[in-house]
């Protein structure tokens, strides 16, 4: 194996620490060529689809990969905005947010944003904070809910490209903080701000990314930790049982995945004569396809073509003020014990001259 030529290193450069926040991944545009690179990536991914690989490589490129990139193009294409695609806006948005934070807060970190699938790759911004002297790389997924399916796959990639590197930077990961206070009040005061501008519905709908059933039963904690995530945040917002319901989307082939399911539940809803309900995507951080097209699109059509009268939609997070706080104090956490302010880079810097020039650190 061939290692990567290392970047060239500058003798007396401060030691960095560095962020990496990681998310799912987007074409490169709303068109049926991207989306054919971007599926082929993504449903390739063995975390993705735990189908053995001669008989899935056969159904994917042989069926999947000639059939839906058109069709997954058209649904891009009603979200796409003049800066490109809302999932990429949003996390280069919260990246910048969340270095102007730390910052704020006296800690000089280098902060990137990543892809898992498309652009910029997870091994490309890694080479890019090594050249700008990062030697402590906390990578931090924007997935609230571990599972394998998502949060394992980055790791996946950042191993891959460790396993290519000659001088392997320290390493941090962040699992999950599907619990974590900061995130269920930013949740929470997102939904406040709603309903006080429209009043509460008769219904809040927690609609949550699905993943197979069985990956619930072998083990994956997903399913756990979003009911934890839906629970905080009811109890959160003063609601009884019957005022809310959690339910999964973006369903995928014909096995049985998790339930309830987002789109029948909401059908139901409305054919039982539930007059208003509202949705929201605990699970995403940042807008994209499945919230926008998915749920603010076919799900509103499908609850009001059922006999509901109105159906609002609650953004992701985003770039509220409240999720990059909450954002800055996980990353905050996980950085413990690894230098971060101004005045550490300075010492580590002078430190090393020291030492280079013959003498001993004092």
């Amino acid at each position: 194996m061939s290692f990567h030529t290392e970047p060239p290193y500058i003798h007396g450069q401060a030691a960095r620490t560095a962020i990496l926040l990681c998310n799912l991944g987007t074409p490169d545009a709303p068109t049926a060529s991207a989306l054919r690179r971007y599926l082929g990536e993504f449903l390739s991914d063995q975390r993705v689809v735990e189908i053995p690989k001669p008989i899935w490589w056969l159904i994917l490129h042989g069926i999947i990969l000639r059939t839906r990139p058109a069709k997954s193009a058209a649904k891009y294409a009603s979200i796409w905005t003049p800066d490109g695609s809302p999932l990429a806006v949003w996390t280069a948005k919260q990246a910048t947010l969340l270095r102007g934070w730390l910052g704020e807060a006296g800690s000089n970190v280098l902060v990137r944003h990543a892809m898992r699938y498309g652009n910029p790759s997870i091994a490309s911004q890694l080479d890019a904070l090594k050249a700008e002297g990062a030697t402590r790389i906390l990578i931090l997924p924007l997935y609230p809910q571990y599972s394998a399916t998502t949060t394992a796959s980055v790791f996946d990639a950042v191993y891959r490209w460790a396993a290519r590197t000659r001088n392997v930077p320290e390493l941090r990961f962040v699992n999950h903080y599907h619990d974590d206070p900061g995130y269920i009040d930013a949740l929470a005061r997102s939904v406040q701000t709603h309903w006080k501008h429209n009043g509460p519905p008769d219904k809040l709908v927690m609609s949550f990314h699905g993943v197979p059933e069985r990956t619930l039963q072998l083990g994956d904690p997903y399913h756990c930790e979003s009911h934890k995530t839906a629970r905080l945040l009811a109890e959160r917002l003063g609601l009884h049982k019957d005022d809310w319901q959690l339910t999964f989307q973006s369903r995928f082939g014909k096995a049985k995945w998790l339930q309830p399911y987002t789109e029948p539940t909401l059908i139901e809803m409305g054919k039982a004569g539930v007059g208003r309900v509202d949705v929201i995507c605990p699970g995403f951080t940042g807008d994209c396809l499945e919230t926008l097209e998915e749920i603010s699109q076919e799900a509103r059509e499908a609850f009001l073509h059922a006999g509901g009268k109105e159906f609002h939609y609650i953004p992701c997070l985003n770039d509220s003020p409240d999720w990059i706080t909450a954002l800055s104090h996980i990353a905050q956490q996980h950085l413990g014990g690894w230098p971060v302010q101004v005045e550490d880079s300075i010492a580590l810097a002078g430190a090393r001259a020291h030492a280079v020039a013959g003498g001993a650190p004092r």
